[in-house]
């Protein structure tokens, strides 16, 4: 269970699923219970279906462009580190209209399987066994449905201000994570001592 933890929570943190909800929420505004069904369908399978990829593919990818997993380590956190200063100094919400298609995008990709959860996971696949990342995924998806079909409900009960808070300190969370993978990574890089 530990390892489950351990991968579970730091893609917790990446995916963000009630920092979500404002924008799913102005999204789907109007949208019929059948239509906001097959978003949620979409949505969930098209961020299982780059993320399995992403995983696949990864190292071969690191190879075939020759850089080291600490190369991506450091990247990784730069772009971690900059969701996290959005997240957390952003003083606007994203407001835009969209069609039935935001289950593909924006929803699946880039704001649920985007920088941030893509970099968590392919880190994660060198220091834990797939199954455990695969679990956790799948643990992250299933949260994020359940937080669609309660969305209304959530934000009922968080207010604005509420919600605005929630994704501030999920933005700093974020932020630290940043912080350690461009530490080991340096680390790592240069032969340094923990």
């Amino acid at each position: 269970m530990k390892l489950f933890f351990a991968c579970f929570i730091p893609l917790l943190v990446a995916v963000d699923p009630l920092g979500i909800i404002p924008v799913y929420l102005g999204m789907t505004e109007g949208m019929a219970p059948r239509d906001l069904r097959r978003v949620i369908i979409y949505t969930i399978g098209t961020a299982a279906a780059v993320a399995i990829t992403f995983l696949s593919l990864g190292k071969g990818i690191f190879i075939f462009i020759g850089i080291s997993e600490y190369d991506f380590r450091i990247a990784g956190g730069i772009i971690l580190l900059l969701i996290s200063l959005d997240m957390v100094l952003s003083g606007h919400e994203r407001e835009q209209r969209w069609d039935r298609s935001i289950g593909v995008v924006p929803l699946g990709v880039p704001l649920i399987v985007g920088p941030a959860s893509i970099t968590t996971m392919l880190i994660q696949i060198d220091a834990y066994p797939v199954f455990w990342v695969i679990t956790s995924l799948a643990a992250n998806l299933g949260i994020v449905a359940l937080v669609f079909i309660y969305s209304r409900h959530i934000a009922r009960v968080l207010g604005n201000g509420g919600m605005t808070a929630l994704s501030k300190i999920v933005g700093l969370f974020l932020a630290a994570i940043a912080v350690m993978m461009m530490r080991v990574g340096i680390q790592g890089a240069f032969g340094l001592g923990k």
